[in-house]
């Protein structure tokens, strides 16, 4: 894993990213976009099946993971696949922050169609991966959501974590919502941290004629957009630590706050698509479709496969341990915990 000082981060990529000849269980990923949380389920070991209403989005899973994607929309009246697991990410843009956060009043909400998955298909454990704004305006509206789910007979648990601590080069807050049926262990953080240096390694120096440097009248603007923020250290992209949550809006948009990294002779460049994904966790190998600011969104909305890959393998475990008798009855005291990264 990451922990070794003399693994590098891209051979590590592409080596515990690999996808096996053979799978051992499957998974229906809802929401899926281009396939990060995919990714790192069949690199453990779970043939996918993937439904996700972006065209590019799907082109992109087909042409990188051994299962498929469907291109279609999820509505709670949709008739789902059987798989052992049930994942996903509903859309972030009702519950996040940085938007109006218009919680289950947002036709965008894939809550509802998640919650019908689970009572179709019955699993022993399912997974939700979302943002942390749900903890806050939204509060009430997550914890219908697991009362919902708990009286379907499941354990549910809601840890707020930081995919920095895991081998991922960012610092990305996420919701994890895994509801189980007993004795369930999340992945435990890596003692060390990988920065953005080691991730983007070389490529850091790199330009050429394509390359897109910011203007003077760019590099004015940013310069009175810190200043009027208190910024105290400048927002470019620092190689000695994890880089800061990449989003569909920093990545493809010519913005105040984008991603970009300052050159020695002073210029300052946008990132590239493969350095966007090197942050995101995707290895070299992984391939998206669509223009690039398709391209950058794909990566902005994905979870990073690193991450996917090691909460992946404690599914996996948790789906060999002897089995038990499981009958789905509704619980007269539905059992839930949120769990902070200080008492991971």
């Amino acid at each position: 894993m990451m922990e070794k000082s003399d693994d590098n981060y891209i051979s590590v990529l592409n080596k515990d990213l690999s996808l096996p000849k053979e799978f051992d269980f499957t998974v229906l990923d809802l929401f899926a976009g281009c396939g990060g949380l995919s990714l790192g389920f069949e690199a453990a070991g779970f043939k996918s099946i993937g439904i996700e209403v972006d065209k590019d989005c799907c082109e992109t899973y087909n042409k990188n993971l051994k299962g498929t994607c469907i291109n279609d929309f999820i509505t709670k009246d949709y008739k789902f696949p059987y798989a052992d697991v049930v994942i996903g990410g509903p859309p972030c843009q009702p519950f996040s922050v940085r938007g109006k956060q218009k919680g289950s009043n947002d036709s965008r909400n894939g809550f509802p169609a998640f919650v019908e998955a689970v009572r179709q298909i019955r699993p022993k454990i399912w997974l939700v991966e979302n943002v942390r704004g749900l903890l806050y305006k939204n509060k009430e509206y997550l914890d219908s959501v697991i009362i919902e789910l708990g009286k379907l007979g499941y354990f549910v648990e809601v840890k707020l974590i930081n995919t920095s601590n895991f081998g991922v080069p960012q610092n990305r807050e996420r919701l994890i919502i895994v509801g189980h049926l007993g004795e369930f262990d999340f992945p435990k953080e890596h003692n060390k941290k990988v920065t953005a240096g080691d991730a983007l390694g070389e490529l850091a120096k790199y330009y050429d004629s394509g390359s897109k440097f910011l203007t003077t009248n760019m590099d004015t603007y940013i310069a009175k957009y810190e200043k009027a923020s208190k910024c105290i250290v400048p927002r470019d992209l620092h190689l000695h630590k994890p880089a800061r949550t990449l989003t569909c809006r920093n990545l493809a948009g010519s913005t105040s706050d984008m991603h970009r990294l300052k050159l020695p002779d002073g210029r300052r460049r946008r990132l590239t698509v493969r350095e966007a994904a090197r942050l995101q966790s995707f290895p070299d190998w992984f391939e998206f479709n669509g223009k690039e600011t398709s391209q950058f969104n794909q990566i902005g909305n994905a979870v990073p496969p690193y991450f996917a890959l090691q909460i992946a393998k404690k599914i996996k475990y948790y789906l060999q341990k002897p089995a038990k008798e499981v009958v789905f009855i509704p619980r007269p005291t539905i059992q839930s915990k949120i769990i902070t990264n200080s008492q991971i």
